[in-house]
C-alpha cells in the first residue's frame, strides 16, 4: 500500500510540474497620437499584435486560451478600461479558466516609433504581475515582430522563464 501512496505522489508532482501555464491576450488596443490617427497601417499592425504574441508564446509551453472578441468588447467600457482595470480584466479572464490575462496597447506617440505595452494579471486574485514596454521604431513587420519578442520575453521572465526568442536572421549578402 506504502509503495502505492509513493507512486501517486510521485506522479502528482510530475503532473503539477507539466501542467501548462494557461494566458488569455486580449485585442491590443491602438493609441494614435500622431496627426494622422487611425491609418490602415496601424490598425493593421495592432491587429498583429496578438497572433505574434500568441504564437511566440506557444512556443514556449504556454497554453493560450481565447476570449471571444464580443465578450471582450462587452467588458471594456471604453479605451482603455480593460488595460486601467485589472479586476474587471481578471474577470472577463476567469470566464475561460486562464491563470493570466495579458491587456495590450499600442502607443504611437510618433511616426517614428511606437510602444507595444502590455499588462499581465493574474487571474485568481486580480493583481497585477508585470507593466511591460517594448519600443519598436518604424512600422515594418520585422521589426514589429522584434517588440513583440521582446514583450514574449519579459511576460516570460515573470512567469515560467522558458522562452528563447528566435536568433536574429543575417543576410546572405555579404
Amino acid at each position: 500500500m506504502k509503495a502505492y501512496y509513493f507512486l501517486f505522489l510521485i506522479a502528482l508532482s510530475i503532473s503539477q510540474v507539466n501542467a501548462q501555464t494557461s494566458i488569455a491576450i486580449l485585442d491590443f488596443e491602438l493609441n494614435d497620437m500622431t496627426l494622422k490617427p487611425g491609418i490602415t497601417a496601424e490598425i493593421n499592425r495592432t491587429a498583429s499584435l496578438k497572433p505574434m504574441l500568441e504564437k511566440e508564446l506557444k512556443s514556449a509551453g504556454y497554453r493560450v486560451v481565447s476570449i471571444d472578441s464580443a465578450a471582450q468588447h462587452k467588458a471594456n467600457s471604453g479605451f482603455g478600461y480593460l488595460f486601467d482595470h485589472d479586476d474587471v480584466a481578471a474577470e472577463l479572464a476567469r470566464t475561460v479558466a486562464a491563470d493570466y490575462v495579458l491587456v495590450g496597447r499600442l502607443h504611437k506617440p510618433s511616426f517614428l516609433f511606437a510602444y507595444i505595452m502590455g499588462h499581465l494579471v493574474r487571474v485568481k486574485d486580480g493583481r497585477l504581475i508585470g507593466n511591460y514596454i517594448s519600443e519598436t521604431k518604424g512600422g515594418d513587420e520585422k521589426l514589429t515582430l522584434k517588440g513583440v519578442e521582446s514583450l514574449a520575453s519579459k511576460i516570460d521572465k515573470d512567469l515560467d522563464n522558458r522562452y528563447t526568442p528566435p536568433p536574429p536572421k543575417h543576410s546572405l549578402l555579404h
